[in-house]
């Protein structure tokens, strides 16, 4: 017995240190066949107020729509998006700073906010339980390579990379304010992101966007592990300031490289200085590189037409979008469904607008999607 005691305690203490994962044999990446199909799109308002939305899918296929501008909300569905639960309050007071992100590791939920406006003081709430409960803590992140400290709002969802050396790091886009958001100070400001290979207790931070004047950012991971970044611009004074702008990393979101603007996608409505938050989602497709993007499209001076885009290179080109909302419309966030779950084969819009304010859930497939507007801009894949 004494020799079989000192056999079994170093194993026991080995699983008791190592990451628990939960989700082991949960499928990431599933058929395109279950995002295709008769053309679906549905619509929903999911709250009344304030503004600032993110989405996720959890790795049960729980949608999670997050919310807030003063007190930070969420609302969980089990069957896809059909049916929403209560809001569940996760802070208050505090500002929604986008970037939630599910570890597929362990399972747990990341949210991010900020005490106001930023810069400002940051608390992550994470959920061990499909979101259904929040803890809050206080996250070690490093300084940038110019020595500033990111801040978070306002930004697209984040991922947990899935291919090569850097396979479960957890990634969020994030930004640098500068002092203040001023125009004085836009110059200064800038985009990069956080990353985390301890479960988001501790993040580094990436090295800038290669363009200053860049707000709020998008990231998704491509089926070869590159990183496509695609960013807001936040300078009035920046050549085609109207456009988006992206670019990819092959060092797991450490550094930045290739930048451009993306001219076929607007950012925000053309009579603007600035541009206006954008959603991104690649589709859970094993080799494939199919992105969905989302902003508002209009020649009109105001903000209204929330629209998707795909593109079917990684980014490379666009070459068919739809109007998923025709009045207004503002910040936007996107996910997909997740395989074997009952938000399989669904895209999920959450955007701010709709005919009663707040915000809205538009849920559609990649058919629905298709059979939008040609742009121009590459040609539409025939072996979908």
């Amino acid at each position: 017995m004494k020799v079989l005691f000192f056999k079994v305690v170093p194993v026991l203490a080995l699983f008791l240190l190592a990451p628990v994962c939960v989700f082991s044999d949960q499928p990431l990446e599933g058929s395109m066949s279950h995002f295709l199909g008769t053309p679906r799109m549905e619509m929903q308002q999911v709250f009344t107020d304030e503004r600032f939305p993110n989405i996720v899918v959890t790795l049960k296929g729980t949608v999670l729509a997050t919310w807030g501008s003063k007190t930070i909300r969420s609302r969980r569905s089990e069957d896809g998006g059909k049916t929403w639960g209560e809001e569940i309050t996760i802070a208050t007071p505090g500002i929604q700073g986008g970037g939630t992100t599910v570890d597929e590791t362990t399972g747990d939920i990341l949210v991010f906010v900020e005490d106001q406006h930023p810069p400002a003081p940051l608390t992550i709430y994470r959920s061990q339980d499909d979101g259904r409960t929040w803890q809050p803590e206080k996250p070690t992140i490093h300084l940038d390579s110019n020595g500033n400290l990111p801040s978070m709002h306002m930004n697209e969802h984040g991922i947990t990379l899935r291919h090569g050396e850097h396979k479960g790091r957890l990634l969020r886009p994030a930004r640098y304010y500068g002092k203040k958001n001023d125009r004085s100070e836009w110059p200064n400001h800038y985009t990069n992101a956080i990353y985390s290979d301890d479960g988001g207790r501790t993040w580094n931070t990436s090295d800038p966007f290669p363009e200053n004047g860049t707000g709020e950012a998008t990231v998704a991971e491509l089926s070869d592990g590159r990183i496509y970044y695609n960013s807001r611009v936040h300078w009035q004074e920046r050549p085609q300031n109207t456009r988006r702008r992206s670019a990819v990393s092959d060092d797991g979101g450490q550094s930045w490289k290739d930048w451009q603007v993306v001219e076929i996608l607007p950012d925000g409505h053309q009579h603007r200085s600035y541009g206006c938050m954008g959603g991104l989602a690649r589709l859970p497709i094993e080799g494939r590189d199919i992105l969905i993007f989302s902003n508002i499209d209009t020649p009109n001076p105001t903000r209204e037409r929330a629209t998707v885009w795909a593109s079917f290179d990684g980014g490379k080109t666009w070459p068919v979008k739809r109007l998923v909302f025709e009045g207004a419309s503002a910040y936007s966030s996107l996910t997909a469904g997740r395989p074997k779950t009952a938000s399989e084969g669904w895209v999920y819009l959450h955007f701010e607008g709709g005919l009663n304010g707040g915000s809205q859930v538009a849920r559609f497939n990649l058919s629905w999607l298709r059979e939008g507007v040609l742009t121009g801009d590459g040609e539409l894949p025939r072996n979908l």
